[in-house]
């Protein structure tokens, strides 16, 4: 995903209403075979890095190692878990509220439904055509950055918690973002406050509220199909107790083992762009339970939107992309179906 409005959805059945009848199979559109094809590593060694914020602090005494760490969690596996990020509060509040939008009777939630031609919403994301395969999910997407881009008639009035917890979420999480862009400039050899510039000023954030109902044949569909995220950082909250993301390392699939009180954080296309290739998005997917649903929070976190999407001056010796503008950036992310790092390769040079 990335963060900002853009072509909308197709509208689509909704899958929690779908999984709650009693179905002869599932529908065909939802059935990938390749869920079931695919190679799953489940070494319990192979895990995704911890990174503790309290050691990226200048002059603790484990400072230059944590730094050495959270370069190569970015530059070898894309994604990492961050302990110590002081939002735990404000992490446990959004859950709630989240939790209890999908509680609602549809009718109560379909207010909020996706408008037409507009990414925002609650329905599917990405849905360009009439028999394209579909994810076994849905989702509520908000952008809450900038603050004058809000579309208020979409965020849920219940429960009446919802909005102020969501800015306040918005909020914490844009600025611990902005804490681990400069560290990543840094270990880059970037200018920090050139890069943190860019989304410190009207930088766009967009928030992903996923629900994954049970399926009776889990294996035959997929929560969300395979793909990089186009942002630049993603932050990420899943359910402690139920597995379901899985990323792809040497082409096999390999579930991520929730961490208690972490937060899941990824690199995504933009970022691979700006370290020009040093740090890698990596592909990933969500799978489903066969009893239990599934609930995970995302929040996509982009430059503002005068941002050309190119390799850092600093950091071009040999340019390894094209340079595109923002604008032109979502167009193509818009135009286009889940499909792995797809959008990369269009602008790879």
């Amino acid at each position: 995903m990335t963060s900002n409005s853009g072509r909308g959805s197709l509208p689509v059945d909704n899958v929690q209403s779908l999984a709650s009848k009693n179905l002869n199979g599932i529908p065909p559109r939802y059935i990938r075979e390749e869920a079931e094809s695919d190679d799953l590593l489940d070494n319990k060694s192979l895990q995704i890095p911890v990174i503790d914020m309290n050691q990226l602090v200048v002059g603790q005494i484990g400072y230059q190692d944590e730094m050495k760490r959270l370069h190569l969690a970015c530059q070898d596996w894309g994604f990492f878990h961050l302990i110590n990020h002081g939002i735990l509060e404000e992490i446990e509040k959004m859950k709630k509220v989240t939790e209890e939008f999908f509680k609602l009777p549809l009718e109560e939630r379909m207010l909020c439904a996706q408008p037409p031609n507009c990414s925002e919403g609650y329905g599917q994301a990405f849905v360009l055509s009439e028999d394209q395969k579909l994810d076994w999910g849905d989702m509520l997407y908000l952008l809450p950055l900038p603050v004058s881009h809000r579309k208020m008639n979409l965020w849920p009035k219940t429960p009446s918690s919802f909005r102020p917890t969501l800015d306040e979420y918005s909020a914490t999480l844009k600025e611990l973002t902005n804490k681990l862009i400069s560290l990543m400039a840094e270990n880059l050899k970037a200018d920090p406050q050139k890069l943190t510039a860019m989304f410190h000023h009207d930088g766009t954030q967009g928030i992903r509220m996923n629900y994954y109902p049970p399926c009776t044949q889990p294996n035959k569909v997929l929560g969300i199909a395979p793909h990089s995220d186009t942002s630049a950082l993603t932050l990420i909250q899943v359910n402690e107790d139920i597995h379901g993301l899985q990323i792809k390392k040497n082409q096999q699939w390999v579930p991520i083992k929730p961490v208690p009180g972490s937060i899941i954080v990824n690199i995504g296309d933009a970022m691979e762009i700006f370290s020009n290739g040093k740090y890698r998005s990596i592909e990933h997917r969500a799978v489903v339970n066969n009893e239990k649903e599934r609930i995970s929070i995302a929040a996509f976190h982009s430059p503002n939107l005068s941002t050309d999407i190119c390799p850092l001056p600093e950091l071009v010796k040999d340019n390894m992309f094209k340079t595109v503008s923002h604008q032109d950036f979502i167009k193509m992310v818009f135009n286009k179906t889940l499909d792995g790092k797809g959008l990369l390769d269009q602008l790879k040079l």
